[in-house]
């Protein structure tokens, strides 16, 4: 197979594959059988292996964040990807305060991960149900490697909240502008999203909270 058919491209929702065309005759030989069985036990690895985690945030003071945080499910080959994401809810399913976050195998989705510590976020805002195709472009953009500088990228979290839902793409070194504003700008364009986004460094973040403010902007 042919190594550009076998990589995850963002505007497709199925792998191209080498099998036979439409109306083509595999054959009848008695190896027939055997060429099915390897077609369909042959499955297409990803550069890296990514873990699926789900919060559902409280109000309660006395719960710390993450306390909820818990791994669901971890993938390394496209046909896991699909076979996860068609088994799960998407964002407009999701209860209003949930997190659903995907990030590389053994990263997990804090502030206090030493992979995600000095790093930061560029966040992309919705209307409330309105997530569910950029988040899942934003997964296929992610564990496909499309971005340039993909070894920058931690995870990605939806958030679903009252009024709007949040994505956010986590990045591992937040001083690395020139690296940060071309993920930002190729994010926007697979997502074809208009509007500016913006770039905080999680440790302005832990620090300020919302009055952290935007380091960068694309």
């Amino acid at each position: 197979m042919a190594e550009e058919s076998e990589k995850l491209r963002v505007d497709e929702v199925e792998v191209a594959d080498d099998g036979p065309e439409e109306g083509e005759i595999v054959g009848e030989s008695d190896d027939t059988a055997s060429y099915l069985s390897k077609e369909i036990k042959a499955k297409h690895l990803l550069e890296n292996s990514w873990t699926f985690w789900y919060d559902k945030n409280t109000k309660s003071r006395q719960a710390a964040w993450g306390s909820f945080l818990r791994e669901v499910y971890t993938f390394s080959t496209i046909e896991d990807f699909w076979g996860a994401y068609n088994n799960i809810n998407h964002p407009s399913k999701l209860v209003t305060g949930a997190d659903f976050h995907c990030f590389k195998h053994k990263i997990e989705p804090k502030w206090e991960d030493p992979v995600c510590a000095n790093g930061g976020k560029w966040t992309m805002s919705f209307s409330k149900g309105k997530s569910d195709t950029s988040w899942l472009y934003t997964l296929l953009a992610m564990i496909g490697h499309q971005f340039d500088h993909g070894d920058e990228i931690c995870g990605a979290v939806v958030n679903v909240r009252g009024k709007e839902d949040k994505i956010a793409l986590w990045t591992k070194n937040a001083a690395n502008e020139t690296a940060q504003v071309s993920i930002g700008k190729q994010w926007k364009e697979f997502l074809d999203y208009s509007d500016s986004i913006d770039f905080i460094f999680h440790e302005d973040a832990e620090k300020h909270g919302r009055g952290a403010k935007n380091r960068y902007t694309v």
